[in-house]
């Protein structure tokens, strides 16, 4: 039992030192847009180019988003080339994996640059005011100085 408790918690601190989410995206984008490339005939629409262009930069968001898990010190530069890839799948592969993969890679980009390691949990407004009013009784006298 301790070894999965363990597990699961190390793997929890890892996942919350990176922008997981946006790699994850990412990668699943670029993985959904390679699928639509090998659909049956009837399906595939081959807007624009075709060839190698078509399954190169799916592949190379799939790297991204692998080096953003990974590669999190990087993360800026690997998020502005992951949403430069996304559109351009938009010209090159079935229009974006038929909008799917276009999607989830832009969404996952974003997530990524929007990303601060550092950054603080957020207070939400409740506890703000909850935090306002405890500090304004402990001033209750009038004078400036705590009771």
């Amino acid at each position: 039992m301790d070894g999965t408790g363990t597990r699961r918690e190390r793997f929890r601190l890892w996942r919350g030192q990176r922008p997981f989410l946006g790699g994850v995206l990412l990668v699943l984008g670029g993985a959904e847009i390679l699928v639509t490339m090998k659909a049956p005939l009837p399906v595939i629409l081959h807007i624009g180019m075709q060839g190698l262009a078509g399954y190169l930069l799916p592949a190379l968001m799939v790297v991204c988003g692998l080096l953003i898990v990974f590669n999190p010190a990087q993360r800026l530069f690997y998020s502005v080339l992951g949403i430069l890839l996304s559109l351009g799948t938009w010209l090159t592969s079935n229009l974006g994996g038929f909008m799917v993969g276009l999607l989830m890679g832009a969404v996952g980009s974003c997530i990524t640059f929007g990303w601060l390691p550092d950054q603080e949990p957020r207070v939400s407004r409740r506890q703000r005011r909850k935090a306002a009013r405890a500090t304004a009784q402990g001033f209750g006298d009038g004078a400036g100085e705590p009771a």
